[in-house]
């Protein structure tokens, strides 16, 4: 996965959350962006491919930094890594298959966050709901027939 030709301006993205713009940064939200729930090791290798020498814990520390920033939303789907999103803001949630770890987005049934509602919120102040459904993909079920 190259990193080349992104589809947003992270630079501008960055400035805009008031994050230094660094070329390791640049190339992080780029590669989320064009390749959403990718995991730590494919962005890094994929940075790398673009920018050279770049460490495992410098990924890391983007991806901590683009998180907090709220540039990046990070799931974790059961059984699998964390996957990293630039679909933010919204309180979608998404579909995993069970045999590739394939995910998919999946939009908020009632549209605002949380859709969701607690029974008894015991005191919280809730602001989101993550939802993760598990199946089976397209490709996996042809290939099951």
């Amino acid at each position: 996965m190259a990193v080349a030709m992104p589809t947003i301006d992270a630079a501008a993205l960055l400035r805009g959350a008031s994050l230094r713009v660094t070329r390791p940064r640049v190339a992080v939200l780029a590669m989320v962006a064009d390749n959403p729930h990718s995991d730590t090791d494919t962005i890094a290798n994929a940075v790398r491919r673009e920018l050279g020498s770049v460490s495992t814990q410098a990924v890391y520390d983007v991806l901590r930094a683009l998180t907090e920033a709220g540039l990046v939303r990070r799931i974790e789907p059961a059984g699998s890594p964390a996957r990293f999103e630039t679909r933010v803001g919204d309180n979608h949630h998404h579909l995993v298959c069970r045999a590739c770890g394939a995910i998919a987005d999946v939009s908020c049934a009632v549209g605002e966050a949380p859709c969701l509602h607690a029974e008894d919120h015991h005191g919280f102040a809730l602001d989101e709901a993550e939802v993760t459904f598990w199946g089976t993909c397209p490709d996996c079920l042809t290939r099951a027939e």
